[in-house]
Protein backbone atom coordinates (compact mmCIF):
# COMPACT_ATOMS: atom_id res chain seq x y z
CA UNK A 1 0.00 0.00 0.00
CA UNK A 2 1.15 3.65 -0.71
CA UNK A 3 1.33 6.55 1.96
CA UNK A 4 -1.75 8.35 -0.72
CA UNK A 5 -3.92 5.11 0.35
CA UNK A 6 -7.01 6.60 1.69
CA UNK A 7 -8.14 2.85 3.11
CA UNK A 8 -8.89 2.91 6.90
CA UNK A 9 -8.38 -0.25 9.80
CA UNK A 10 -10.82 0.22 11.85
CA UNK A 11 -10.41 -1.37 15.73
CA UNK A 12 -13.70 -2.18 16.89
CA UNK A 13 -13.77 -2.58 21.19
CA UNK A 14 -17.27 -4.41 21.92
CA UNK A 15 -19.28 -4.45 25.07
CA UNK A 16 -16.27 -3.52 27.67
CA UNK A 17 -18.05 -4.18 30.53
CA UNK A 18 -16.85 -1.96 33.93
CA UNK A 19 -17.89 -0.77 37.05
CA UNK A 20 -17.60 2.79 38.04
CA UNK A 21 -19.09 5.80 39.94
CA UNK A 22 -21.30 7.44 37.57
CA UNK A 23 -24.40 10.02 38.88
CA UNK A 24 -25.37 12.87 41.07
CA UNK A 25 -28.32 10.97 43.52
CA UNK A 26 -26.27 10.02 46.36
CA UNK A 27 -27.14 6.14 45.94
CA UNK A 28 -25.12 6.34 42.37
CA UNK A 29 -22.18 8.19 44.22
CA UNK A 30 -22.18 5.92 47.08
CA UNK A 31 -22.40 2.41 44.77
CA UNK A 32 -20.43 1.38 41.80
CA UNK A 33 -22.78 1.09 38.82
CA UNK A 34 -21.97 -1.05 35.49
CA UNK A 35 -21.16 0.94 32.38
CA UNK A 36 -20.86 -0.70 28.61
CA UNK A 37 -18.66 0.62 26.81
CA UNK A 38 -18.09 0.26 22.65
CA UNK A 39 -15.45 1.97 20.89
CA UNK A 40 -14.57 2.62 17.12
CA UNK A 41 -10.86 3.90 16.00
CA UNK A 42 -10.13 4.59 12.54
CA UNK A 43 -6.38 4.87 11.32
CA UNK A 44 -4.70 4.66 7.57
CA UNK A 45 -4.71 1.45 6.51
CA UNK A 46 -0.83 2.53 5.55
CA UNK A 47 -0.24 2.45 9.29
CA UNK A 48 -0.93 -1.27 9.28
CA UNK A 49 1.54 -3.70 10.70
CA UNK A 50 2.15 -5.18 7.24
CA UNK A 51 5.52 -6.07 8.63
CA UNK A 52 4.05 -7.67 11.72
CA UNK A 53 6.06 -5.24 13.63
CA UNK A 54 4.45 -4.48 17.20
CA UNK A 55 6.19 -0.88 16.51
CA UNK A 56 4.07 -0.82 13.22
CA UNK A 57 0.69 -1.47 14.82
CA UNK A 58 -2.37 0.82 16.68
CA UNK A 59 -1.79 -0.95 20.22
CA UNK A 60 -5.60 -1.58 20.91
CA UNK A 61 -4.51 -3.42 23.97
CA UNK A 62 -2.60 -0.15 25.18
CA UNK A 63 -5.81 2.02 24.44
CA UNK A 64 -8.07 -0.74 26.31
CA UNK A 65 -6.35 -0.99 29.29
CA UNK A 66 -6.03 3.54 29.70
CA UNK A 67 -9.89 3.14 29.40
CA UNK A 68 -10.49 0.40 32.26
CA UNK A 69 -7.92 2.01 34.40
CA UNK A 70 -9.53 5.44 34.17
CA UNK A 71 -12.82 4.42 34.29
CA UNK A 72 -12.55 1.94 37.50
CA UNK A 73 -10.65 4.37 38.68
CA UNK A 74 -13.35 7.24 38.51
CA UNK A 75 -16.04 9.46 39.53
CA UNK A 76 -18.13 10.88 37.19
CA UNK A 77 -21.76 12.90 37.83
CA UNK A 78 -22.74 13.03 34.07
CA UNK A 79 -22.50 10.28 31.47
CA UNK A 80 -21.65 12.86 29.05
CA UNK A 81 -18.48 13.76 30.99
CA UNK A 82 -17.48 10.26 31.00
CA UNK A 83 -18.10 9.52 27.12
CA UNK A 84 -16.26 12.55 26.84
CA UNK A 85 -13.24 10.83 28.91
CA UNK A 86 -13.01 8.08 26.93
CA UNK A 87 -13.23 9.61 23.45
CA UNK A 88 -9.82 11.91 24.60
CA UNK A 89 -8.55 8.45 24.97
CA UNK A 90 -9.20 6.72 21.80
CA UNK A 91 -8.10 9.48 19.64
CA UNK A 92 -5.19 10.52 21.59
CA UNK A 93 -2.83 8.35 19.41
CA UNK A 94 -1.64 10.97 16.43
CA UNK A 95 -2.65 8.32 13.67
CA UNK A 96 -6.10 8.16 14.64
CA UNK A 97 -8.11 9.56 12.16
CA UNK A 98 -12.23 9.36 14.01
CA UNK A 99 -13.52 7.73 16.87
CA UNK A 100 -16.82 6.65 18.10
CA UNK A 101 -17.88 6.05 21.66
CA UNK A 102 -20.96 4.71 22.88
CA UNK A 103 -21.27 3.74 26.64
CA UNK A 104 -24.68 2.70 28.18
CA UNK A 105 -25.76 2.56 31.63
CA UNK A 106 -28.11 -0.39 31.81
CA UNK A 107 -30.71 -0.04 34.25
CA UNK A 108 -30.79 3.70 34.66
CA UNK A 109 -34.14 3.71 33.69
CA UNK A 110 -36.90 1.35 35.64
CA UNK A 111 -38.53 0.39 31.81
CA UNK A 112 -35.17 0.72 29.81
CA UNK A 113 -32.37 -1.52 29.23
CA UNK A 114 -30.22 1.60 29.48
CA UNK A 115 -29.51 4.61 29.01
CA UNK A 116 -26.50 5.36 26.34
CA UNK A 117 -24.69 8.30 24.72
CA UNK A 118 -22.24 8.60 21.46
CA UNK A 119 -19.93 11.00 20.91
CA UNK A 120 -17.27 11.29 17.82
CA UNK A 121 -14.17 12.94 16.71
CA UNK A 122 -12.92 13.48 13.68
CA UNK A 123 -9.45 15.04 12.54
Amino acid sequence: MSSSDTSQAIINITNLRLRTFIGFNQEEKEKQQDVVINAEIHYPASKLCLSDSVDDALNYKDITKKVIKHVEQGRFLLLEKLVSDVLLICHEHPWVSYARVKIDKPHALRFADSVSLSLEFQA
